[in-house]
């Protein structure tokens, strides 16, 4: 057993296809090189001591699964099980007696719709096996990463822990699963955060409802949504930066359709186009979160400026091509 072992992960945008991809439509998701950092060092005790700089509270797992708050109350025994879970499982599979001092820092916004729930699954799953000199595959750090997920959001796609284990750009449809897309080019990005919390099952509840009441209607801005992706993908694939905005635009203004955008997501992506993006629109499940918008490389700075003028937090981001990673 090594004395520490750290691994990385990075966070993910949606670039489109959100709530469509419920409903069996695809949907293209991009790796950003925001990562989420996870360290890992033995206890001589059997305690899985889990601490977060990200939410400032820290936790002690006994070894009957019992939650000891150090730093924070209870309720962040939900936020730190999946992780504990992750590790118990390492340790099962390995011939180590020894307890675990787990600390996670982080750059991914949290509850944003950037996937930081799933980076810090993925990067636990990476730091605990190299930790333990277990020979883990990428394939064996997305398993483990899609079952702590369970945890957090009950039935996930799958698609956030595939992107933080494999990284790069994903095409992912529920009836095909997940497929990696070779995409050379680079994607100038910038992502802004409303500040306004959303549920995500609030917001794909509520795109039910109008599905049912308006089906027809509603089937044909799917069906549109479906037609945006597939041509989102052959531009990411020759790099036409200017039809992707176009497109991404177009995946806007579809969402919006569907009741899923609001004044303050609207407020920043007026922003990011007034100050030459090429295309924004909202990530994610929308009713808040983030927003992203695609630049020249020339102009990335001055739209995130121009977010952060709006009242949103903002920052400058590309694709992350590397997924998963040991950082010793």
């Amino acid at each position: 057993m090594k004395s520490e072992s750290k691994a990385s992960a990075p966070a993910k945008i949606i670039l489109f296809g959100e709530h469509f991809v419920v409903y069996d439509k695809p949907a293209v998701v991009i790796a950003i090189d925001r990562r989420a950092y996870v360290t890992v060092k033995p206890r001589s005790d059997s305690k899985i001591v889990i601490k977060s700089a990200a939410i400032n509270a820290s936790g002690a797992f006994t070894s009957n699964g019992e939650y000891r708050p150090i730093e924070g109350g209870l309720e962040n025994e939900a936020r730190f099980k999946p992780i504990y879970l992750i590790a118990k499982n390492l340790l099962a599979s390995s011939s180590e007696e020894t307890g675990l001092n787990i600390e996670i820092t982080s750059s991914i916004p949290i509850a944003a719709g950037l996937g930081s729930s799933a980076a810090v699954a993925a990067a636990s799953a990476a730091a605990i096996g190299s930790l333990l000199e277990i020979n883990l595959t990428k394939n064996d750090i997305f398993r483990l990463a899609l079952e702590a997920e369970k945890l957090v959001h009950g039935n996930p796609s799958g698609v956030d822990p595939a992107i933080s284990t494999y990284g790069g750009v994903l095409l992912y449809r529920k009836s095909e699963g997940i497929k990696r897309l070779n995409i050379e080019s680079d994607l100038p990005l910038a992502v802004g955060n409303t500040g306004v919390k959303r549920v995500t099952g609030d917001m794909v509840s509520h795109v039910s409802r109008l599905r049912n009441q308006y089906p027809t209607v509603v089937d044909r801005i799917m069906d549109a949504g479906s037609a945006v992706a597939s041509l989102g993908v052959e531009a990411l694939k020759s790099g036409d930066l200017k039809t992707l905005g176009d497109l991404m635009n177009m995946n806007h203004a579809l969402l919006c359709a569907l009741g899923v955008s609001n004044q303050a997501i609207e407020r920043l992506i007026a922003a990011a186009r007034r100050s030459g993006a090429l295309g924004a629109k909202l990530t994610g499940a929308g009713g808040g979160g983030c927003i992203i918008a695609l630049s020249t490389p020339n102009k990335v700075h001055q739209v995130v400026e121009a977010i952060r003028h709006a009242g949103g937090e903002a920052f400058a981001t590309t694709k992350a091509p590397e997924g998963v990673r040991i950082e010793e």
